[in-house]
Protein backbone atom coordinates (compact mmCIF):
# COMPACT_ATOMS: atom_id res chain seq x y z
CA UNK A 1 0.00 0.00 0.00
CA UNK A 2 2.79 2.36 0.80
CA UNK A 3 4.59 1.58 -2.03
CA UNK A 4 1.73 1.82 -4.17
CA UNK A 5 1.45 5.45 -2.77
CA UNK A 6 5.49 6.02 -2.89
CA UNK A 7 5.19 5.37 -6.39
CA UNK A 8 2.06 7.28 -7.80
CA UNK A 9 3.66 10.37 -5.86
CA UNK A 10 6.98 9.73 -7.68
CA UNK A 11 5.27 9.55 -11.25
CA UNK A 12 3.41 12.55 -10.29
CA UNK A 13 6.40 14.48 -9.25
CA UNK A 14 8.87 12.78 -12.74
CA UNK A 15 5.53 14.24 -15.10
CA UNK A 16 5.44 18.01 -12.88
CA UNK A 17 9.42 18.44 -13.40
CA UNK A 18 8.62 17.44 -17.03
CA UNK A 19 6.33 19.48 -18.18
CA UNK A 20 6.79 22.55 -20.73
CA UNK A 21 6.35 26.24 -21.03
CA UNK A 22 3.44 25.92 -23.37
CA UNK A 23 1.26 23.39 -22.04
CA UNK A 24 1.63 24.78 -18.95
CA UNK A 25 0.22 27.90 -19.80
CA UNK A 26 -2.69 26.45 -21.99
CA UNK A 27 -3.76 24.86 -18.65
CA UNK A 28 -3.11 28.28 -16.60
CA UNK A 29 -5.66 29.96 -19.82
CA UNK A 30 -8.18 26.97 -18.72
CA UNK A 31 -8.16 27.95 -15.18
CA UNK A 32 -8.46 31.69 -15.88
CA UNK A 33 -10.89 31.33 -18.25
CA UNK A 34 -13.14 28.93 -15.77
CA UNK A 35 -12.48 31.01 -12.88
CA UNK A 36 -13.23 34.13 -14.52
CA UNK A 37 -16.77 33.11 -16.18
CA UNK A 38 -17.68 32.14 -12.31
CA UNK A 39 -16.68 35.82 -11.33
CA UNK A 40 -18.84 37.04 -14.32
CA UNK A 41 -21.74 34.35 -13.72
CA UNK A 42 -22.21 34.24 -10.01
CA UNK A 43 -22.91 37.07 -7.48
CA UNK A 44 -20.60 38.53 -5.58
CA UNK A 45 -21.53 37.21 -2.26
CA UNK A 46 -21.48 33.70 -3.20
CA UNK A 47 -17.96 34.14 -4.09
CA UNK A 48 -16.51 35.01 -1.13
CA UNK A 49 -18.23 32.38 1.02
CA UNK A 50 -17.87 28.78 1.19
CA UNK A 51 -19.57 27.96 -2.32
CA UNK A 52 -16.40 30.30 -4.13
CA UNK A 53 -13.69 27.85 -2.47
CA UNK A 54 -15.49 24.83 -4.63
CA UNK A 55 -15.35 27.06 -7.61
CA UNK A 56 -12.15 27.79 -7.38
CA UNK A 57 -11.39 23.62 -6.71
CA UNK A 58 -13.77 23.36 -10.30
CA UNK A 59 -11.46 25.76 -12.06
CA UNK A 60 -8.14 24.06 -10.87
CA UNK A 61 -9.43 20.49 -11.63
CA UNK A 62 -10.48 21.89 -14.81
CA UNK A 63 -6.86 22.64 -16.18
CA UNK A 64 -5.47 19.87 -14.67
CA UNK A 65 -7.74 16.97 -16.09
CA UNK A 66 -9.03 18.53 -19.10
CA UNK A 67 -9.54 14.90 -20.59
CA UNK A 68 -12.11 14.03 -18.13
CA UNK A 69 -15.38 15.70 -17.31
CA UNK A 70 -14.59 18.71 -15.63
CA UNK A 71 -14.29 21.04 -17.88
CA UNK A 72 -17.78 20.24 -18.72
CA UNK A 73 -18.53 20.49 -14.89
CA UNK A 74 -16.62 23.48 -15.04
CA UNK A 75 -19.04 25.43 -17.98
CA UNK A 76 -22.32 23.58 -16.55
CA UNK A 77 -21.48 25.03 -12.96
CA UNK A 78 -21.26 28.63 -14.05
CA UNK A 79 -24.40 28.56 -16.33
CA UNK A 80 -26.18 27.13 -13.51
CA UNK A 81 -24.46 30.22 -11.45
CA UNK A 82 -25.83 32.76 -14.53
CA UNK A 83 -29.00 31.43 -13.82
CA UNK A 84 -29.11 31.72 -9.99
CA UNK A 85 -27.99 34.97 -10.37
CA UNK A 86 -30.85 36.51 -12.57
CA UNK A 87 -33.35 34.35 -11.30
CA UNK A 88 -33.14 33.61 -7.38
CA UNK A 89 -30.41 36.80 -6.73
CA UNK A 90 -32.65 39.07 -9.06
CA UNK A 91 -29.45 40.60 -11.06
CA UNK A 92 -30.50 42.58 -13.96
CA UNK A 93 -29.49 40.63 -16.99
CA UNK A 94 -26.36 43.25 -18.69
CA UNK A 95 -25.46 42.48 -22.43
CA UNK A 96 -22.12 42.83 -21.52
CA UNK A 97 -21.88 40.30 -19.09
CA UNK A 98 -24.28 37.75 -20.97
CA UNK A 99 -21.46 38.11 -23.86
CA UNK A 100 -17.96 37.88 -21.36
CA UNK A 101 -19.64 35.14 -20.36
CA UNK A 102 -20.53 33.35 -23.24
CA UNK A 103 -16.97 34.17 -24.67
CA UNK A 104 -15.33 32.72 -21.30
CA UNK A 105 -17.32 29.76 -21.93
CA UNK A 106 -16.39 29.13 -25.10
CA UNK A 107 -12.58 29.95 -23.98
CA UNK A 108 -12.66 27.25 -21.50
CA UNK A 109 -14.31 24.35 -23.86
CA UNK A 110 -11.50 25.53 -26.55
CA UNK A 111 -8.60 25.68 -24.40
CA UNK A 112 -9.58 22.21 -22.26
CA UNK A 113 -9.78 20.44 -25.47
CA UNK A 114 -6.42 22.48 -26.85
CA UNK A 115 -5.00 21.07 -23.81
CA UNK A 116 -6.46 17.43 -23.89
CA UNK A 117 -4.50 17.03 -26.84
CA UNK A 118 -1.04 18.16 -25.66
CA UNK A 119 0.68 15.98 -23.51
CA UNK A 120 2.70 17.77 -20.81
CA UNK A 121 6.37 17.30 -22.00
CA UNK A 122 4.82 18.72 -25.78
CA UNK A 123 7.30 20.92 -27.24
CA UNK A 124 4.78 23.15 -29.32
CA UNK A 125 5.18 26.31 -31.38
CA UNK A 126 4.62 29.20 -29.42
CA UNK A 127 2.20 29.92 -33.11
CA UNK A 128 -0.25 26.57 -32.33
CA UNK A 129 -1.91 28.24 -29.27
CA UNK A 130 -1.88 31.89 -30.44
CA UNK A 131 -3.82 30.64 -34.15
CA UNK A 132 -6.14 28.27 -31.60
CA UNK A 133 -6.93 31.61 -29.26
CA UNK A 134 -7.03 33.82 -32.65
CA UNK A 135 -9.87 31.17 -33.87
CA UNK A 136 -12.12 31.24 -30.74
CA UNK A 137 -11.42 35.11 -30.22
CA UNK A 138 -12.63 34.89 -33.82
CA UNK A 139 -15.90 32.81 -33.43
CA UNK A 140 -16.36 34.70 -29.77
CA UNK A 141 -16.53 38.26 -31.76
CA UNK A 142 -18.41 36.99 -34.96
CA UNK A 143 -21.08 35.82 -32.60
CA UNK A 144 -21.21 38.95 -30.01
CA UNK A 145 -21.42 41.24 -33.15
CA UNK A 146 -24.16 39.05 -35.13
CA UNK A 147 -26.68 38.91 -31.71
CA UNK A 148 -26.03 42.27 -31.07
CA UNK A 149 -27.62 42.90 -34.48
CA UNK A 150 -30.39 40.78 -34.16
CA UNK A 151 -30.99 41.81 -30.79
CA UNK A 152 -31.28 45.20 -31.81
CA UNK A 153 -34.06 44.55 -34.46
CA UNK A 154 -35.58 42.48 -32.41
CA UNK A 155 -35.96 44.76 -29.27
CA UNK A 156 -37.76 47.72 -31.59
CA UNK A 157 -40.07 47.26 -34.57
CA UNK A 158 -37.49 48.18 -37.26
CA UNK A 159 -38.58 47.32 -40.71
CA UNK A 160 -37.34 44.11 -42.53
CA UNK A 161 -35.45 46.22 -44.49
CA UNK A 162 -32.78 47.56 -42.29
CA UNK A 163 -32.26 43.57 -40.58
CA UNK A 164 -31.87 42.47 -44.51
CA UNK A 165 -29.18 45.31 -44.61
CA UNK A 166 -27.79 44.66 -42.03
CA UNK A 167 -27.15 41.16 -42.86
CA UNK A 168 -25.68 41.49 -45.99
CA UNK A 169 -23.61 43.68 -44.42
CA UNK A 170 -22.12 41.46 -42.10
CA UNK A 171 -22.07 38.79 -44.80
CA UNK A 172 -19.69 41.25 -47.23
CA UNK A 173 -17.53 41.71 -44.19
CA UNK A 174 -16.80 38.17 -43.24
CA UNK A 175 -16.83 37.46 -47.07
CA UNK A 176 -13.92 40.43 -47.19
CA UNK A 177 -12.42 38.85 -44.01
CA UNK A 178 -12.10 35.14 -45.65
CA UNK A 179 -11.31 36.56 -49.08
CA UNK A 180 -7.99 38.33 -47.22
CA UNK A 181 -7.10 35.58 -44.39
CA UNK A 182 -7.33 33.04 -48.10
CA UNK A 183 -4.86 35.83 -49.80
CA UNK A 184 -2.38 36.52 -46.77
CA UNK A 185 -2.30 32.31 -46.42
CA UNK A 186 -1.37 32.41 -50.06
CA UNK A 187 1.43 34.43 -49.94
Amino acid sequence: MISAINDRIRTVSVAVARITLIPLLVRVGVFATALTSFVLAYPTRILFDRPGLLLLIAAILSAVAPRRRWPTVAVLVAVAGWLLSTSWYGEPVALWRLLGLATLLYLTHTLAALAALLPHDAVVSPDVPTRWLLRALGVSLAGAVLSVLLMSFTASDADRAGLVSALVGLGVAVLVATLLGWLFRRR
